[in-house]
């Protein structure tokens, strides 16, 4: 079977998860991509190209049985440009995320032209796929307000379809790459007296992951005499003074501050920590936690979300060691500090491990090559 990959933000995450579908899927892949850059540029006026470079894979004898856009095609143009030359092929749409709920910080202004481009691609793509639950409940549920917002011929019924021909299915992640860096575990002997333990944050620096929080956490815990070291792993972008003012605080516990995109760099920084948080205000999936939570760190997330999700339910709130999920910033603050403390002790290695395994493209890609053989012609 033939699958064309869409993708015109063919960078990072994106990136490697066209690069793991491709290299552990049994099917024939051609992907046709543009660089990742001007996202805003992408999304609107992507599809000319994609239409340019898929046509021209056709016409040198790539025949798809099957055509996989990311969000960031504007479907519906696409389909246009290529004059029905596709017609037939079914075209499925995953949802990384989109563009009618991305958070936006309070001095930025939503373009609903971003979102019509998505509610459009939806209508006219065969499948959406959803890479979590909560991504395709938010997604869905916000179109009816957002349809409502126009003056008339709202077609407020076509949630409702667009609900009916959604899934969800959980992206892949190249976890036993990681394997490679177990040397670098540093054992903490958990308890009273324990060498202090390594928190690790490697979440972009931007609105959604609310930063600010997580150093607000660090500051009441070093407040009352706790004792941390830090690994500041993640992607910076615009950082604020408050961050500065925060980062010369724990200058002398920081054991690595900044973006680590080499795969060894990066693997071994996750094997060392032992703990890793997340503040977010918002997440449609959490690619890094389950890197993380792979590699050792015990987890500590807030209670929504896709959180609960990604979690076994016997793990969320375990009997005889920390919990994983929080309610509020002071729950999270007495729960950080009694592990600091020597009084709680975070998940054993091996459950951890086994959290997300099966999320490894080794595996998790049985369930993509099913669905490309289940909707393909």
């Amino acid at each position: 079977m033939n699958v064309l990959i869409l993708e015109p933000y063919y960078g990072r995450s994106r990136k490697r998860f066209v690069e793991g579908l491709t290299e552990h899927s049994r099917h024939e892949i051609q992907v046709v991509s543009m660089s990742a850059r001007y996202w805003q540029w992408r999304l609107q006026g992507g599809a000319v190209t994609l239409a340019h470079k898929a046509l021209e894979a056709l016409d040198n004898g790539f025949v798809p049985n099957v055509i996989l856009a990311s969000d960031m095609v504007n479907l519906a143009a696409f389909k246009a440009l290529t004059n029905g030359r596709f017609s037939g092929v079914p075209m499925v749409m995953y949802f990384h995320n989109n563009r009618l709920t991305y958070p936006l910080s309070p001095t930025e202004h939503r373009d609903p032209a971003f979102g019509y481009i998505n509610y459009l691609s939806a209508l006219v793509a065969d499948y959406l796929v959803f890479n979590s639950q909560s991504h395709l409940q938010e997604f869905t549920g916000a179109l009816p307000a957002f349809l409502g917002t126009y003056p008339d011929y709202t077609h407020l019924e076509k949630a409702q379809e667009i609900r009916q021909k959604s899934r969800v299915l959980h992206r892949g992640i190249s976890l036993r790459q990681f394997d490679a860096f177990t040397d670098a575990t540093e054992p903490v002997g958990w308890g009273v007296g324990m060498k202090p333990p390594i928190i690790l944050w490697n979440h972009r620096w931007e609105y959604d992951q609310n930063p600010h929080a997580f150093f607000r956490l660090l500051n009441r815990l070093d407040d009352v005499g706790c004792k941390f070291r830090l690994i500041l792993a993640g992607e910076h972008f615009n950082e604020a003074n408050e961050f500065g003012q925060s980062f010369s605080r724990f200058a002398d516990r920081i054991l690595h501050y900044g973006y680590a995109e080499d795969v060894e760099e990066y693997g071994r920084l996750l094997q060392r920590a032992h703990l890793v948080v997340s503040t977010a205000v918002h997440e449609f999936f959490g690619v890094t936690l389950l890197e993380a939570i792979y590699c050792g760190c015990h987890p500590l997330l807030p209670n929504r979300l896709t959180y609960p999700e990604l979690l076994p339910t016997s793990l969320q709130k375990p009997l005889l060691h920390a919990p994983t999920l929080y309610e509020n910033e002071d729950e999270l603050f007495e729960i950080m500090q009694s592990i600091l403390k020597g009084q709680e002790r975070p998940l054993p290695q091996e459950t951890l491990r086994s959290i997300p395994e099966h999320l490894d493209w080794k595996t998790h890609i049985h369930q993509f090559d099913a669905l490309f053989e289940e909707v393909g012609r």
